[in-house]
């Protein structure tokens, strides 16, 4: 595989592109994922529509002073897969972003607990309005985290 790029997609591209093909591009590596991915070393893993996956081994560097991953960084998980996921149901020159958002921290994440996703699936989508839904979960399928999003929905 290819190494991972990071940056931003300029407005015009992102334009030129359904919410699903950019989603779709960060996931494949075609674009560059934002550089907050790079600095929590998190990746978008899976993108269809309504649906978006993005996975983190957690480490030393994730941890509060309590030696277990800070919430910020579920957070962050929770805020991209769901957001994300609402991006991918969108049109050419729509754009979305966060108005709001709950999270609620459920299991202690460490680094012993190994790799984690955060999945974020659409539950509705309207013209101003698109609410989601996330799930963090380990590879046993135990759920560490779960949230929702409420996203404005724009001409970009």
């Amino acid at each position: 595989m290819a190494t991972r790029i990071y940056g931003t997609v300029d407005a015009e591209r992102q334009n030129q592109m359904s919410g699903l093909e950019f989603v779709q591009g960060l996931a494949a590596g075609t674009l560059p994922l934002n550089t907050i991915a790079q600095t929590l070393d998190y990746d978008v893993v899976e993108a269809e529509n309504g649906r978006v996956v993005v996975a983190l081994v957690p480490t030393g560097a994730h941890l509060n002073p309590a030696g277990t991953m800070h919430g910020g960084l579920t957070a962050t998980l929770l805020d991209s897969c769901m957001g994300l996921a609402i991006q991918s149901t969108l049109e050419k020159g729509i754009g979305q972003t966060t108005l709001e958002f709950k999270i609620s921290l459920l299991r202690p994440i460490t680094p012993e607990t190994g790799a984690i996703t955060a999945e974020g699936k659409v539950l509705n989508c309207g013209r101003r309005i698109g609410t989601a839904d996330g799930r963090v979960t380990d590879a046993r399928g135990r759920l560490l985290a779960h949230g929702t999003t409420t996203c404005l929905i724009f001409p970009t």
